[in-house]
């Protein structure tokens, strides 16, 4: 007799342990013999008449389970067998779930351990099925077991794909496309390129390695080179272009840390940014440390129907001594509740960032402009869990403080600069935003079985300058009232690349040279 943990099965980390069944291949086969806190077998060998007839069988795999519900039953495990892994390393199995395995002390804690070790090994993406099977340990060895891991390797170790996705405006469609090779040197290790290019000339190479484990280091590590060329001239009268490396330096359920080290450069084609934007125009060297603590209770992140989440961001700029020196701390806390009729819930947030320059006298200098805080664009409230910019209704970069772009006597306007607002939307160094979303599910059961549903929303927000002297005009009574606000009614369809929303939003309060306007809009989130 022996148990089996299949990953065919959907297994959850930690299950509850098994109830009393009558199947019998998830009898465990205990090998303790003779011991009062194990499961009895007996030394002499069963007749084999008696176990051809089911009746008897049955009857003594109840009797094990009997045991197993009445009390722990002690195991020790003797060995840890790996079988069908051609090309990914034992030592990457065993790194992964031997010490669980073997911390396990009594049957029914084995049998929870494989199933945990079942969901991790399959975690790491290169099997296409995991089976765990426990069987009774060598004769000479009472109360042990043998731990059997059968493995499939994946038939297809790569994946690609291209798609064309909204980013930062609706009539803005870059087209995007990956490709990923896996287990390449068997270790678990994932490489990957991607690509974007947008009608707007933005464009981004990625190249990066995943390693869910390196020898003793318990974490997963990653490492990603990046060229990025953004197209800013819209919104803020600058290009961005970014030559960058990022290291994952630790990688947890609750917490991530990684270094950032890029040559950033901002320049103004048009020759028509506004004086705080030319002030920054030039290279810069970011070397920046970023820490990430994050807990997600909800049932969904795409439609949550209860539960909670948090997430702190910070970033610390500066740790080479020619680099732009910065502090940048983010929040955002969660909640949603069930109503219990029509899968109606209601899901509400908060978010809140500052960002501050570090440096002697730093409240006189500017915060580095593309890592400031800005509110607007497509992105649904909902799914930007630790992003502060989703503010339905107003365009992105569509809000908070501004300054006119200065004009060129003379020179033709080119095509970038004429399709611009006329003012540079500068970001806020303080961001405050809130949202309340009611989901609900539609009449029609076509909708329903496709995961279609309504939903009515309202969203506020601002934004504050703090540095470069502006923090002696702030002042929290005004800062409150002048928030930003919206709300309205749309449909949701959620995709398998990405969650869609038709949307009406009504401008409930702007300011004069915001963003912004009522009418149909469509929003758009990575699923």
């Amino acid at each position: 007799m022996a148990i089996a943990a299949d990953s065919t099965a959907e297994q959850a980390p930690n299950p509850a342990p098994h109830e009393p069944s009558d199947e019998p291949r998830k009898a465990p086969d205990q090998p303790d013999r003779g011991e009062d806190n194990g499961v009895d077998f007996d030394e002499e060998e069963d007749d084999p008449e008696e176990l051809d007839r089911p009746a008897a069988y049955k009857e003594k795999v109840k009797a094990v389970f009997r045991r197993l519900h009445a009390e722990p039953v002690r195991i020790r495990v003797h060995d840890v067998i790996i079988r069908g892994n051609f090309k990914t390393r034992g030592s990457l199995i065993e790194a992964e779930v031997g010490d669980l395995l073997r911390s396990a002390g009594t049957v029914q804690g084995l049998v929870r351990a494989s199933s945990h070790a079942n969901a991790l090994l399959r975690r790491l993406d290169v099997f296409d099925s995991v089976s765990i099977t426990l069987d009774a340990g060598p004769p000479g060895f009472p109360g042990t077991a043998n731990v059997t891991i059968q493995v499939v390797e994946a038939a297809r170790p790569y994946n690609r794909g291209i798609f064309f996705f909204p980013k930062k405006e609706v009539i803005s469609w870059p087209v995007e496309g990956w490709f990923m090779l896996k287990n390449l040197f068997g270790y678990g290790d994932m490489w990957d390129v991607s690509g974007e290019y947008g009608w707007d000339q933005s464009s981004k190479i990625d190249i990066g390695v995943y390693l869910p484990r390196l020898k003793s280091i318990p974490t997963p590590l990653t490492a990603r080179a990046s060229i990025l060329s953004e197209d800013w001239l819209k919104f803020s009268s600058y290009k961005e272009r970014l030559l960058g490396l990022k290291f994952g330096l630790l990688s947890t359920w609750h917490h991530n840390l990684s270094y950032d080290l890029a040559w950033r450069t901002l320049t103004d084609p048009s020759q028509m940014a506004s004086e705080s934007i030319r002030r920054q125009l030039g290279h810069n060297l970011l070397s920046a440390l970023s820490y990430a603590y994050k807990i997600d209770k909800r049932d969904s992140e795409f439609r949550p129907t209860k539960g909670y989440a948090f997430v702190s961001t910070s970033q610390v700029g500066g740790l080479w001594k020619n680099g732009l020196r910065f502090f940048r701390q983010g929040f955002d806390v969660r909640g949603a509740v069930p109503f219990g009729f029509c899968n109606a819930a209601l899901n509400v947030g908060i978010s809140a960032g500052v960002i501050l320059p570090l440096s002697r006298g730093f409240m006189e200098l500017p915060s580095p402009v593309p890592d400031r805080f800005y509110l607007g664009g497509l992105s649904s409230p909902v799914c930007s869990l630790g992003v502060i910019s989703s503010l339905l209704g107003f365009k992105t970069r569509g809000v908070g403080p501004s300054e006119p772009q200065r004009s060129v006597p003379g020179e033709s306007v080119t095509v970038d600069a004429a399709a611009s607002t006329g003012r540079d939307y500068l970001g806020g160094d303080l961001a405050v935003s809130a949202f309340a979303d009611l989901s609900f599910d539609l009449p029609l059961k076509l909708f329903r079985d496709n995961g279609i549903h309504g939903h009515a929303f309202l969203c506020a927000g601002n934004l504050a300058k703090l540095s470069e002297g502006e923090f002696k005009n702030f002042s929290f009574p005004e800062f409150r009232r002048t928030f930003r606000s919206s709300a309205g009614v749309g449909i949701v369809f959620p995709t398998s690349l990405f969650r869609m929303e038709l949307n009406y939003c009504h401008i409930l309060k702007k300011h004069e040279h915001d963003h912004g306007k009522s009418g149909i809009q469509f929003s758009f989130s990575l699923e």
